[in-house]
């Protein structure tokens, strides 16, 4: 199995000088996920090197990661997003975080990308900020997520971070407005839900059960 890992590289939250990135527990639990499993990960980011970590982001589920020398390195060192091929992976996957509403969803690179996996059967994650991504990725002349059960980050919890105002768009009112067939449970609680080849995860709690998702569907398809 192999599958890609795509990171934001944008730091900045908006206009409130402060940094965001990347939600490291969002990274961490899949990464380990699919490298218990066997897979082998890679990691890209639009800039490459060192993709930025939300300060913000602290916790427990992390203390492996950040003793894990190679997985450390693996992040120090991310691929141009630009020099990777759908053609050379099993699947995708997209962490959130903040960062990637401001680059990863509007970037052709990785627009074009997932739209090659999809085109391609190949499955598609993303988790909490990240299904934000799919909102100008399009399949067979519409909305990649129009019909789907799909589910991201909700409006309640990106109110309960106070940031309802600070974000380029709502993830939970995109995913509707695009004709998504969105699916929550109570806020900070794990959802993962799987549409054929689509999986996505509500919040940083979906993180291990989307990725887990992810390898069922590729088990299957396989």
């Amino acid at each position: 199995m192999r599958i890609l890992m795509v990171v934001t590289s944008h730091d900045k939250l908006g206009n409130t000088g402060d940094k965001t990135g990347f939600w490291l527990e969002e990274f961490a639990a899949p990464y380990y996920v699919f490298t218990d499993a066997g897979a082998a990960v890679t990691v890209a980011s639009p800039k490459g090197g060192q993709p930025p970590i939300d300060p913000a982001n602290q916790t427990p589920t992390q203390d492996r990661f950040k003793a894990d020398k190679r997985a450390l390195d693996v992040l120090a060192h991310t691929h141009r997003l630009d020099t990777m091929s759908a053609d050379d992976f099993d699947a995708v996957f997209y962490p959130g975080g903040h960062g990637p509403m401001w680059d990863l969803a509007e970037d052709p690179v990785s627009i074009a990308l997932i739209e090659k996996f999809y085109d391609s059967r190949k499955p598609v994650a993303a988790v909490c900020h990240a299904p934000g991504v799919l909102h100008r990725v399009q399949h067979q002349g519409k909305p990649i997520v129009a019909g789907k059960r799909v589910t991201g980050f909700t409006n309640s919890e990106e109110a309960a971070v106070g940031l309802t105002k600070v974000v380029p768009f709502l993830v939970e009112d995109e995913l509707v407005r695009l004709g998504g067939r969105y699916e929550k449970v109570a806020d900070w609680q794990s959802l993962a839900v799987v549409d054929g080849l689509l999986i996505t995860g509500q919040n940083p709690a979906s993180s291990e059960a989307t990725a887990r998702a992810l390898l069922e569907v590729m088990k299957s398809d396989g």
